[in-house]
């Protein structure tokens, strides 16, 4: 979806618009593994370092940049894998409007929430 088909689209303040969302998880291409630090433009309060071997910091970074990020931000740090092996648990830490934005966009983590 092409980022201009969604323009007259009303945006939410608790979800991301559904056009900068990446247009497959294939897209989402981030570390695996490691230590990460967000830029402070997402991070700016708290912790930005993030050891990707620790799950609550994995957690806590996935939620920052589903939060915080855009759609080059989705790319950079997210990876498809963890996302979808997290989700049941980081759904919870979401608001409704981006829980539910991802998981109309993603068959996928619908399918994992269900399980």
């Amino acid at each position: 979806m092409s980022k201009g088909a969604l323009s007259g689209a009303t945006k939410s303040r608790w979800a991301p618009a559904a056009d900068e969302l990446p247009d497959s998880l294939g897209d989402l291409s981030g570390p695996t593994e490691g230590i990460v630090t967000l830029p402070l433009r997402m991070a700016w309060s708290g912790l930005r370092t993030f050891d990707l071997g620790d799950e609550k910091l994995l957690l806590g970074l996935y939620r920052i940049v589903l939060l915080n990020g855009k759609h080059d931000d989705y790319a950079h740090y997210l990876d498809a894998s963890h996302l979808v092996a997290s989700w049941p648990v980081l759904r919870k830490m979401l608001g409704r409007g981006v829980r539910t934005t991802w998981e109309n966009r993603f068959v996928q983590l619908q399918q994992a929430a269900a399980a």
